[in-house]
């Protein structure tokens, strides 16, 4: 039987599974994937180069699935911001109400925005303060993202064995666990600890339907829970990679005690990034990945990724834990 949290009956999903929004990989194929699945799939917004293109991507979406998803807006620090409330009103105007947002505070604006809608939002933290701040300013719904996970942990290091049951004790609307998830131990561990669904982004990764190349879905399953490395601490702002020849060359070069960003660069631009993903061409770029990696063997079908993570999850809850009943 499917699992019935406040997640599914918020989002309006059958299963409490939810692909987070991923730059150059949350594109129209893997939402439309994980949203026929069950679980919620999620465009990003600025992977797309306008908000016109957004829109675009929005109706190509909608031609690949009728179940809901989302679309997630970044607000990241940079000298040259994109116009965030255009890509915004972009998404609304496309027929969305699922939005899940992130980054600094400046994201109040997207909130702003999207709210002269009837919408819902998912905002994702790294930190319980940052979370009992979004409900208090009326999100929906929150991420909470442990430090195992992908791209930008924050600065707290705390592990989603603690950080999930502290933020269910601050917070009160419904809340998903990112960081670390892979399947269906981490989805019944991710209810225990009083989450109501699971947040994945390097496990549909490493799917067939992620619009990425094969070499890196098979750096993914070669790589285990070792396999990442912790960049840009010393600017507090850190960031979790795959671990490869080019991430090791950053971690070298920020090891010197005048390193600048200027040093590296070249070596961890977006344009890069996108380059690798494409090419496959592991010494192009970085590549986000997180802990999970040493719970990833296999490239499977979305469908079938999900379909076995809640088979899992219920074989644990009916077997094994009701086994452990004296």
């Amino acid at each position: 039987m499917p699992f019935k949290t406040r997640i599914t009956e918020l989002l309006g999903v059958q299963h409490p599974i939810v692909q987070g929004g991923m730059q150059s990989v949350g594109v129209a194929e893997l939402a439309a994937a994980v949203s026929n699945a069950g679980g919620l799939g999620i465009i990003t917004a600025l992977t797309q180069p306008s908000p016109e293109a957004l829109r675009d991507e929005i109706e190509r979406c909608k031609s690949l699935t009728r179940k809901p998803f989302g679309v997630n807006v970044t607000v990241f620090p940079t000298m040259n911001s994109p116009d965030y409330r255009a890509y915004a009103r972009a998404a609304i105007e496309g027929g969305v109400r699922i939005f899940e947002t992130a980054g600094t505070q400046a994201v109040a604006e997207v909130w702003d925005e999207i709210r002269k809608e009837d919408v819902c939002i998912v905002h994702k933290c790294t930190a319980v303060r940052h979370a009992a701040s979004a409900q208090k300013k009326g999100v929906h719904a929150i991420s909470i993202d442990g430090f195992e996970c992908a791209g930008h942990p924050g600065e707290d290091d705390i592990p989603g064995l603690i950080l999930i049951p502290c933020a269910a004790d601050k917070v009160t609307i419904p809340m998903l666990a990112s960081g670390g998830f892979g399947d269906g131990r981490g989805l019944v561990a991710a209810l225990s600890l009083g989450a109501d669904g699971i947040n994945m982004g390097t496990r549909f990764c490493a799917t067939a339907e992620a619009n990425i190349h094969p070499n890196v879905k098979q750096a993914y399953v070669d790589n285990d829970e070792r396999g990442t490395f912790l960049i840009f601490r010393k600017f507090k702002n850190t960031a979790r990679v795959g671990k490869s020849a080019v991430a090791e060359e950053v971690v070298r070069r920020l090891a010197q005690p005048d390193a600048k960003f200027e040093d590296v660069a070249e070596l961890v631009s977006g344009r890069a990034g996108k380059e690798l993903l494409e090419t496959g061409d592991l010494s192009k770029g970085v590549f986000w990945a997180s802990m999970v990696q040493g719970l990833i063997h296999d490239i499977p079908t979305v469908q079938e990724l999900i379909d076995r993570i809640i088979a899992e999850a219920e074989a644990i809850i009916d077997r094994r834990l009701a086994g452990l009943r004296a």
